[in-house]
């Protein structure tokens, strides 16, 4: 079974690797929702995978770091990308919220990214999506 809770940031940043005149090498900012996705059995005792109340508190720290911040200044995030902003978010939550299997970054209401963890960085790549 998996469960997920959604979260709501709003942050500033700028894609400075992109070539000059590129819209998004400018400073500008994003409503983020962040959906973090858990995978385990249902306990019985409780009747739910995880309480949502603990990937709550899992989250908070996350949140506090990134909301109504500037992306770029924060280590690991200097060219914050929405795949970029998906890894760290992984990286600050694996093994911190047992189940862990998946974050979604929505940039826009219609783009954003799926990560599944480091093993899915190489999947796809056979069908020519490179390195």
């Amino acid at each position: 079974m998996e469960i997920f809770k959604c979260f709501r940031i709003e942050a500033a940043h700028r894609l400075p690797l992109l070539p000059d005149g590129h819209k998004c090498r400018r400073l500008h900012g994003h409503s983020f929702q962040i959906d973090v996705y858990v995978r385990g059995p249902v306990d019985e005792s409780r009747g739910f995978v995880v309480d949502f109340a603990d990937v709550s508190a899992a989250f908070k720290p996350v949140f506090d770091d990134l909301d109504h911040h500037y992306l770029n200044d924060i280590p690991g995030l200097e060219n914050p990308t929405s795949e970029h902003l998906a890894r760290y978010v992984w990286g600050r939550l694996c093994g911190v919220v047992p189940g862990l299997c998946r974050v979604i970054i929505h940039e826009t209401c219609t783009a954003g990214c799926v990560y599944e963890g480091p093993a899915s960085e190489h999947e796809g790549q056979e069908v020519g999506r490179g390195p």
